[in-house]
């Protein structure tokens, strides 16, 4: 065979024209420079998402709504009651101060929040309609004044529901309002209350043009106090000072001040009001005791004048006297540890060390009185019964003058009741808005775009199982013959193809590769397979050669053509056919008609002759792939194909026929069984190693053999452990 003798003498043997590959690593650690390499290739995917996502973070940065903070400072000083003010210094001992969590409970109570939800209407919701997502952002960026304020709104049992507030006239201030379903619920003005039924509203405030439209719902109350407890922050400056800092967010500076003035003035209010009624427990515990302790002073006057009369106004002597002012001293004491124990009682048990010592002061007391009593009994019967009755005025006198004396002190402290909290500061507003952190978003947004990014760069290349090097496949025993570089030129003439493919047929040097750009690297690395087919055809039956793959467009038709061009292009004769009669397109790259092909030929139709066409190119004949017919593996079967590759391999140096992948049809089986040599075409990226084992096997079970693999489209990437090197290299050898 002319072809054979003729690749001989050609160049040396390059059965693998890439470099020796590093073998991988087996034992599972990190390949860092493969993944960097696999970074690298995918730079311009993670660019345009990190890109994206940085988009995004400033775009959701200049929409979203700032959000202000307001804050104001109380102090909550030490606590005493009206009880404690009462019994004096010892009872200050037992005041207790009430701790800060206690006073922020208050505070975020619904008794205080709920007193601001009524004042400031906080139950009406109103805002201009917006468009969703970014309309609110748009109106504030593009300066629309659309603005509402309504300050009184009821509905029927103030059901929870939401309307529809239109314009009808901006100069007159006219309104409608309609609810959900579109009906019209109320008509008015601004400035005026209007009522239909059991619908009142009365709109403050109207910013709008005719047309325009306002969103207005009702919540329940609770509600309201949950929004309140949700965006209203307590907290105690520092440890035990007393000093409260109330601090609330929202969206508009001017409420979130109201709000936070109001909820302050509510917790006083609430405060003096406690302190207050202390102060009238006590005095009406103290007025109920008065008349009871008046009544026993009179008849304890009345019965020491009455025994005084009836034994001629005896007076005590000094002795006497002086026991007399002991005891009545202690009375007071005993009398004022009543008070003290009936205010100690309510706080703590017997077991409290303050009671324990109170009950300890009252025995002592009592034991002193027991003495005196003793001592009293010492003297005349006259005498003691004076003492006696003397002491008992003595002491309800002075139990009467201290409880007026308390009473007159509790009607003064109740009328200036201030209370023991304090407004320090009113609520301001910060100038700057602490959310959104804009230069936070843009840098939070553009990480999780990288980081997204890369994260798919690495789990595409974790499940992708494309082949990427050539020692995949040489690793199932397959020969890989060339690596084919992908082509831009080639891209070049696909998209003008798909421009100009209902226009005027082009020349051959538009459509061709090796005609177009005879210089580019896949034709160089066709130049190259040259040498490597003398050795697959050494021990062939024929000169037939059929490229085959495992699935479609991996490029079998791209690599015959240019095959063929190349080897006829050295001299030699070439016959390249179209064997895929369902969609091949060889005739594309010779800008043939498909018609009058190989379909017609092994039906009968025409004779070999009628459909061997010129290829444009000297040396270079085409048969393209005929009508579609309704069964291409029969007619594969036919006995004129065999007779036909024989007349061939005499007419011919080389024939080449390219067929449909295998794995999808059994025509390359019925060709392969007659062609000499069988290669298999893979697409870099593409195939998986599995794939083409499978359709080896299946050539296998035919009985053809695969005599090499043609790596088609391989593309330039860092992660791979082979590049384009060799091929400049050789391309620019052959310049020289």
């Amino acid at each position: 065979m002319d072809y054979i003798n003729a690749m001989s003498s050609n160049t040396p043997f390059q059965a693998n024209q890439s470099q020796p590959l590093p073998q991988s690593n087996s034992n599972g650690d990190i390949d860092l420079g493969k993944l960097f390499g696999i970074l690298l290739d995918a730079r311009w995917l993670i660019i345009a998402v990190t890109s994206l996502f940085t988009t995004i973070g400033v775009i959701y940065a200049l929409l979203a709504t700032p959000v202000y903070k307001a804050d104001a400072l109380i102090q909550v000083e030490q606590k005493s009651s009206g009880m404690s003010a009462l019994v004096g210094d010892m009872g200050d001992m037992f005041s207790s101060e009430s701790s800060a969590t206690t006073e922020v409970e208050i505070i975020k109570s619904r008794m205080v929040l709920g007193k601001t939800v009524d004042k400031l209407n906080l139950t009406t919701l109103a805002q201009p309609q917006y468009l969703a997502v970014i309309g609110k952002g748009l109106s504030r960026l593009t300066g629309e004044s659309n603005a509402i304020k309504i300050s009184r709104f009821q509905t029927p049992n103030n059901t929870v529901a939401n309307f529809i507030l239109s314009v009808d006239d901006s100069a007159k201030g006219a309104y409608t309002l309609y609810n959900q379903e579109g009906r019209k619920v109320l008509a008015g003005l601004v400035g005026e209350l209007a009522t239909k039924g059991d619908y009142s509203l009365f709109v403050q405030q109207l910013v709008g043009s005719k047309g325009d439209e306002f969103a207005v719902s009702k919540r329940s109350k609770l509600d309201a106090i949950q929004w309140l407890q949700k965006n209203l922050s307590v907290s105690e400056r520092g440890k035990q000072t007393g000093i409260l800092q109330l601090s609330f967010a929202g969206e508009e500076k001017q409420l979130i001040e109201e709000i936070l003035n109001n909820v302050s003035e509510n917790y006083f209010l609430q405060n003096v009001a406690r302190d207050s009624a202390e102060a009238q427990k006590s005095l009406n515990f103290l007025q109920s005791h008065l008349p009871s302790i008046k009544t026993e002073l009179t008849d304890y006057e009345d019965t020491l004048n009455r025994y005084r009369q009836d034994n001629d106004s005896i007076d005590l002597g000094l002795e006497a006297q002086s026991t007399l002012k002991v005891m009545v001293e202690l009375e007071a004491q005993l009398n004022e540890l009543t008070f003290k124990e009936s205010e100690i009682s309510q706080r703590f048990t017997k077991d409290h060390p303050a009671y324990k010592s109170l009950l300890d002061k009252r025995q002592v007391l009592l034991a002193e009185k027991e003495r005196l009593n003793r001592r009293v009994q010492q003297l005349p019967k006259t005498q003691r019964e004076v003492l006696r009755m003397t002491r008992d005025v003595e002491v309800n006198q002075q139990i009467y003058i201290q409880l007026l004396n308390k009473v007159q002190e509790l009607s003064i402290l109740k009328a200036g009741t201030v209370g023991n909290v304090r407004i320090l500061d009113k609520a301001q507003s910060y100038s700057q808005a602490i959310k959104p952190k804009k230069p936070l978003i843009v840098v939070l947004a553009t990480l999780l775009g990288a980081m997204l990014a890369i994260a798919v760069v690495l789990v595409k290349a974790a499940l992708h199982k494309g082949i990427e090097n050539p020692d995949e496949i040489e690793a199932i025993g397959l020969a890989v013959y060339a690596s084919i570089p992908l082509s831009e030129s080639q891209n070049t003439i696909d998209e003008k193809y798909k421009r100009n493919r209902h226009r005027s047929k082009r020349q051959v040097s538009e459509s061709l590769l090796a005609e177009f750009n005879p210089a580019d690297l896949s034709i160089e690395a066709l130049r190259g397979l040259r040498t490597s087919m003398h050795f697959a055809m050494m021990e062939a039956k024929n000169n037939v050669v059929m490229i085959s793959g495992a699935s479609p467009e991996i490029g079998k038709s791209f690599i015959s053509a240019n095959f063929a061009a190349v080897i006829a292009k050295s001299g030699q004769k070439v016959l390249v056919i179209d064997g895929d009669m369902r969609k091949g397109y060889l005739q594309r790259h010779f800008n043939l008609d498909w018609d009058n092909g190989l379909s017609e030929f092994l039906s009968g139709k025409l004779p070999a002759e009628s459909v061997i066409k010129k290829s444009g190119i000297e040396n270079l004949d085409v048969i393209t792939r005929g009508q579609v017919p309704p069964n291409p593996s029969e007619l594969l079967m036919n006995p004129r194909l065999a007779s036909f590759f024989e007349w061939a391999s005499s007419e011919y140096d080389l024939v080449i026929i390219d067929t449909p992948p295998v794995l999808a049809v059994t025509d390359p089986s019925i060709v392969g069984a007659i062609a000499g040599t069988t290669l298999m075409v893979g697409r870099f990226g593409l195939n998986t190693v599995k794939e083409i084992d499978v359709a080896r096997n299946r050539f296998d079970i035919a009985g053809v053999e695969v005599k090499g693999f043609i790596l088609n489209a391989v593309e330039k990437k860092a992660s791979a452990s082979y590049g384009y090197g060799y091929y400049n290299y050789s391309y620019e050898s052959d310049k020289k």
